[in-house]
């Protein structure tokens, strides 16, 4: 397909999906970091999302990159409403979260005392 031809509705929605999975992974690679961000992380993320692949795909000025650009910033923003909401609706979780990570502690309700980890063999128990 040449820079000249109209892209079908088809194409454009498929170009749309692609970004918003790539935008979706984006958020979610950058949230679960464990270290600083340096430079060469912005570097990786511009190469990523428009680099030489992505251009081959869809040629820059077409109605396919547009599509591509839109469907990137809705997965990465998506992904964040989605965080909101799952935050907001959880009594584990408020704003302070999003700012250090901190939670609520549980409440005694919550936890089960002396009861060690649920997946370990209770050592003082007789085997059966």
């Amino acid at each position: 397909m040449n820079a000249l031809q109209a892209a079908s509705g088809f194409q454009q929605a498929g170009a749309f999906a692609f970004g918003a999975v790539v935008g979706w992974y984006l958020y979610f690679i950058n949230r679960h970091r464990r270290e600083e961000v340096k430079l060469a992380d912005v570097v990786t993320v511009i190469g990523a999302v428009g680099g030489a692949a992505v251009l081959a795909l869809f040629p820059a000025g077409t109605d396919l990159f547009a599509a591509y650009g839109i469907g990137l910033a809705c997965g990465f923003f998506l992904y964040f409403l989605v965080l909101c909401v799952l935050v907001s609706r959880s009594d584990n979780f408020d704003v302070d979260w999003f700012l250090d990570g901190r939670r609520k502690l549980p409440t005694k309700e919550q936890t089960a005392e002396g009861a060690g980890h649920p997946m370990t063999a209770d050592r003082s128990a007789p085997p059966s």
